[in-house]
């Protein structure tokens, strides 16, 4: 019996659709008209019968708690944390360095754009089975390098490294909350100041309560389960092609691990490799429920193969074949992408610089990973300073006319007779 399940390229179908179920979608609004009636009180009756809070425990750290936490961390773990979030900043700074304001010239004046952060961001953490410190890295360390001047991380039951991270990345507070309540205190401003972003990967009750607020408040992405596929061929190391699934499979039970291979060969060899790591994986019993999500998928050709990465549109994209360039032209949709055998797909979780939170369920076909972008407003601006002819290139009466035709072509009259006004001018 094999572990993934084998297909063709041909008979393949990838998974689609919303990870959020009529049911979470229901109890997650449940919990947000909860606290947004209740305030405090409601928030923190949720949180504590959810198991977010002990009796007496903190649901707020200042950023005082937040230092004392990283002072506290023994010295290898700060280390650690600071070199992470060092290479994840350097990363994030230069893509803000990248983006550039925007003044041309346009009839009888200027105009261009002007990009500015949002005033406060809130950076979700999931704290369940696996705490993620390095989440908390990859959204708050973000949000500061996109300008944010107020940061929030929300996390439940923060372990002392979560806390720590939080001080790190120059979180102004840390809110010991999950679940769709801490979305809802993030967006309505309870215990913590209103955030004008929420970021971040969660559980499907995080995702349902995202998918409630966007709106009210914007939102990075509705994240699914985690997804890996590797592309490969002959050329790869079944060692190391198995070993990455099972760090993708070892998430949680819904992940999904695929294979999408041109050697018959290699796709055994993999099989005999996950058998054999399997038998000491620590994390073995998950692996082996989320490798079930996943398959082997048989192509004929480089470019079948391409093919059917892109009809995935992963959330991570490892390509491990002798021919890269070859295949590369064909790729079009991932979240992130991984070249060759070194380049592995938990380098990228762990901060090699590029943000680790990125789009699942196919939707790599129209969004991407979280970025300094998604904490970045462009805001457009307008300048027009004589409406009269400057040069024989210009034609200012034109652009009066053209806006008091289109405004009358929509039924818009005071529209064109306020454009009416300015020919006078």
């Amino acid at each position: 019996m094999t572990l993934l399940n084998r297909t063709t390229a041909a008979d393949f179908v990838p998974r689609r659709g919303s990870s959020i179920d009529a049911h979470t979608l229901a109890r997650a609004s449940d919990i947000i008209e909860r606290v947004r009636a209740g305030r405090e009180l409601a928030l923190l009756d949720i949180a504590s019968s959810l198991g977010d809070l002990a009796p007496d425990a903190k649901a707020v750290y200042t950023r005082e708690d937040l230092a004392a936490a990283e002072r506290l961390l023994p010295v290898a773990d700060r280390d650690l944390l600071h070199r992470v979030a060092n290479r994840i900043r350097a990363f994030a700074m230069t893509q803000r360095a990248s983006l550039r304001d925007l003044d041309m010239p346009v009839l009888a004046g200027r105009a261009g754009h002007t990009i500015a952060p949002v005033d406060s961001a809130g950076c979700y953490a999931p704290g369940g089975r696996f705490p993620l410190p390095s989440s908390v890295l990859m959204t708050a360390v973000t949000a500061r390098a996109a300008g944010v001047p107020r940061v929030v991380v929300a996390s439940p039951r923060p372990t002392p490294a979560t806390l720590a991270a939080a001080s790190i990345a120059g979180a102004d507070a840390l809110l010991a909350i999950g679940g769709a309540q801490a979305v809802a205190a993030l967006a309505l401003g309870i215990l913590v100041p209103a955030c004008d972003v929420i970021a971040g990967p969660g559980n499907r009750y995080v995702t349902a309560a995202k998918k409630l607020v966007a709106g009210e408040v914007g939102i990075d992405m509705l994240a699914g389960p985690s997804e890996l596929t590797i592309l490969a061929d002959e050329s790869a190391d079944p060692a190391l092609v198995a070993a990455d699934l099972l760090a993708q499979a070892e998430h949680d039970d819904d992940a999904v691990p695929i294979l999408v291979t041109t050697s018959y060969p290699l796709a055994d060899r993999v099989e005999a490799e996950l058998e054999s790591q399997l038998a000491s994986l620590p994390t073995a019993a998950t692996a082996r429920r989320a490798l079930a999500n996943g398959a082997i998928v048989l192509a004929p050709s480089l470019e079948s193969a391409a093919n059917v990465c892109n009809a995935i549109a992963p959330e991570h994209l490892e390509v491990i074949v002798s021919d890269e360039a070859r295949v590369v032209r064909g790729l079009r949709h991932y979240g992130a992408i991984f070249f060759g055998g070194l380049s592995a797909e938990v380098f990228g979780d762990y901060g090699v610089g590029p943000n680790h939170t990125l789009p699942t369920g196919g939707t790599a076909r129209f969004s991407g990973g979280l970025s300094v972008f998604n904490f970045l407003r462009v805001r457009t601006w307008m300048k027009l300073d004589a409406l009269e002819q400057t040069n024989a290139h210009d034609n200012v009466d034109q652009l009066i006319e053209d806006s008091i035709m289109l405004a009358r072509i929509e039924g818009l009259e005071a529209h064109a007779r306020a454009a009416e006004k300015r020919a006078a001018r």
